[in-house]
């Protein structure tokens, strides 16, 4: 139990349902539309896409999604991929020829075909309840009246304000100013867009004058988009991954995101003896931050779209995870994995819903980089995701650019299941951070004992351009301990990660959390 004399929150409790997000003014459209006869999908769905117009710097509609999803009275868990694809035109060899070593983040070859709408359209049908209109009005009002700009995310863009270009700047910025805290945002043309989505379905989008729009600003910039790519372009529908972790099963998205790194993580950490550490400590700091080189270095060599990846199997070995862990030294620290040849970073929004029912949706929805590429569409302001800086031009990389294929995504969303019962999900925004901050969460809750609210809460460390970045939470000791062992110790600038969670109690209370890093909260009734 918290401290109540010291500064902090504790869980939501609730007994009908419950959203957990990073903007309050999402977390209770959410809940309106619960509280109005829909479901968890249909919750999920408005709180998301409304977040476009709440933290526009972090996701929209010209970005992608991937969702896990347990329906009303199912412990079975299905995931959703909505993420979008490489044009067909797309070439590695091309950008090669030109010079380049990386996918430029703030070209139009940096992006790829936005897949959210798809997936939203899709999961809606299948899964909602009130059907998509109702799902998306929430999101139209705000985006034609405004949002006033919360703290955090005045303060976030104000750092990537810098990556906006052309229409971008238009749409995303006030008579060429940054907004500040309590400025009023709004994006009527994408309230446009989502009106005509909400009549004619995934087709407004994807065709006809929006997909026009959205080609015009790309072509002029020299993509290799064609009307084609968006017309094709569908989410899948498939199985998690999955591992255990000390009696619980954490599961995650199959690639091309991420996911199956924070399996490896754990399955790296469970070979030494965690709970037995001090949870704030050097030691326990030490071994995740050098699991995670290990893990991180496996994704890099082999996470990429599925149907070029051929290594799964060895990523979720557990003699894979005992070679790794018997790499790790109690007393010295190991050399920073090879940097990554595709571009990584932080920005995301998640957001957790579950119902009266039981349904649990958990839903993770980006445009990649801050603003994405920087690039929007002139007539609609549709800001473009720049996922293709995720790809890497090593010719024969499984992650290697090419067209028709996805990139390794870095957003994933996560679920716990309890002997067979899908207990808690939940997910950790952060872009590289993310597998390490499901694994640190489960670690807190299955190690610690934490409550939810103080697993989240919990200072974080990672590593990044060669040094280890440690939150303000951890003590002068810590911080000598590490560098004794070889770890080169910096502070962020910028919180690591944010994480949202609801975990669903055999009694049926619901216990929600958002993590104070974000302008958040967790919402029930």
């Amino acid at each position: 139990m918290r401290d109540f004399q010291q500064p902090g929150r504790s869980s939501v409790l609730a007994l009908n349902g419950m959203c957990a997000t990073s903007h309050p003014l999402a977390a209770q459209a959410a809940v309106d539309i619960l509280r109005h006869g829909g479901n968890a999908m249909d919750a999920a769905i408005a709180g998301a896409v409304l977040l476009g117009v709440a933290e526009p710097h972090m996701t929209g509609i010209g970005g992608d999604c991937f969702a896990l999803v347990s329906p009303a009275g199912d412990d079975e868990v299905i995931a959703v991929n909505g993420s979008g694809r490489a044009p067909a035109a797309a070439s590695a060899e091309a950008l090669r020829a030109a010079g380049h070593d990386n996918v430029p983040p703030t070209s139009a070859h940096a992006v790829t075909v936005p897949g959210a709408i798809d997936a939203f359209c899709t999961m809606s049908e299948r899964w909602g309840q009130l059907g998509l209109a109702d799902s998306l009005a929430p999101a139209i009002r705000y985006m034609d009246d405004g949002v006033p700009v919360a703290a955090r995310v005045a303060w976030d863009w104000q750092g990537c304000a810098a990556q906006l270009q052309g229409h971008g700047r238009t749409h995303f910025l006030s008579a060429g100013a940054v907004p500040q805290r309590g400025d009023v945002f709004r994006l009527p043309g994408q309230a446009e867009v989502l009106r005509r989505i909400a009549r004619d379905g995934r087709r407004a989008f994807y065709e006809g004058e929006v997909a026009e729009d959205m080609l015009a600003a790309l072509t002029a910039l020299g993509g290799v988009h064609s009307a084609e790519d968006f017309a094709a372009t569908t989410c899948d529908i498939g199985a998690p991954i999955s591992g255990p972790y000390k009696g619980r099963e954490l599961l995650e998205h199959p690639p091309n995101g991420q996911g199956v790194t924070a399996l490896l993580l754990l399955n790296i950490l469970s070979q030494f003896d965690l709970a037995a550490m001090d949870p704030l400590g050097a030691e326990r700091a030490h071994l995740e931050l050098e699991a995670a080189k290990l893990a991180y270095d496996a994704r890099n060599r082999f996470v990429a779209d599925p149907d070029h990846m051929t290594r799964l199997d060895h990523l979720m070995s557990q003699d894979t995870a005992a070679r790794l862990a018997a790499l790790i030294a109690p007393d010295r620290a190991l050399p920073m994995p090879a940097p990554a040849a595709e571009s990584v970073h932080k920005d995301t929004i998640y957001i957790t819903v579950v119902d009266r029912d039981r349904m649990a949706v958990s839903l993770i929805y980006s445009i990649f980089h801050g603003f994405g590429s920087g690039i929007a569409s002139e007539k609609f302001g549709i800001l473009f995701q720049n996922r293709g800086a995720g790809f890497t031009l090593t010719q024969g990389h499984p992650n290697e650019m090419g067209g028709g294929k996805r990139p390794m995504h870095t957003i994933i969303p996560a679920m716990l299941r309890d002997h067979g019962r899908v207990s808690m999900p939940y997910g950790v925004m952060g872009g590289q951070y993310q597998p390490t901050g499901h694994a640190r969460v489960l670690s807190n809750l299955t190690d610690f004992g934490m409550d939810l609210q103080t697993a989240l809460d919990a200072p974080r460390c990672f590593f990044e351009d060669g040094k280890v970045q440690l939150e303000r939470g951890y003590g002068a000791e810590v911080r000598a301990a590490l560098a004794e062992r070889g770890h080169d110790i910096t502070t962020p600038d910028i919180p690591l990660g944010g994480a949202q969670a609801i975990a669903i109690g055999e009694n049926g209370v619901l216990e929600g959390a958002s993590d104070p890093r974000k302008d958040g909260c967790a919402i029930g009734y």
